[in-house]
């Protein structure tokens, strides 16, 4: 039995810190080796390419519209996307949802940064799939990831990190 409760609570312990390393910058060995490949089709803004926003800071958010807490950072990521030059968002729908639903949706809560579908069953190779809603990347000028949140993201947040690197 002592052997049993040991096993769980160390498992319980290792959970709790993979949940930890999510909330951390970036491994420099693992994420900052080389820029993140991604292109996308979005739905009203065509297609989408990291290599074209190279110089600028992107950010990537995962998302899905039966989330409470990536509706809830839709507008504060609107805000950063509209008022801030130097930061580019696209939104990466990660859901199983038709397009004309998709497009329903924003119609009632619009946003002007570029929303993509992603195929929850190939979803894009340059970030792991993730593990729970909403996920955010921070892409440095040259496209490589800075910083990842899981979890609700403010605009605040993301603009701390981009001061903090000191680019």
């Amino acid at each position: 039995m002592k052997s049993l409760l040991t096993a769980f609570f160390l498992s319980l312990a290792l959970a709790s810190a993979a949940g930890m390393a999510q909330q951390q910058p970036a491994s420099p060995e693992q994420d900052r080796a080389a820029p993140i490949e991604l292109q996308v089709q979005t739905l009203d803004h065509g297609p989408w390419a990291i290599e074209a926003h190279r110089g600028s800071w992107v950010v990537v958010n995962y998302w899905a519209t039966w989330c409470a807490p990536c509706r809830k950072e839709m507008p504060e990521l609107h805000a950063l996307h509209r008022e801030n030059p130097e930061v580019e968002v696209l939104g990466l729908a990660f859901e199983e949802i038709e397009e004309a639903e998709m497009r329903a949706f924003l119609e009632e809560r619009p946003v002007a940064y570029p929303i993509s579908l992603v195929d929850v069953y190939e979803p894009p190779a340059a970030f792991e799939v993730p593990r729970g809603m909403p996920m955010t990347y921070l892409l440095d000028p040259e496209g490589r990831i800075a910083h990842r949140w899981l979890g609700p993201v403010t605009r605040e947040d993301i603009e701390e990190r981009i001061a903090e690197s000191g680019d």
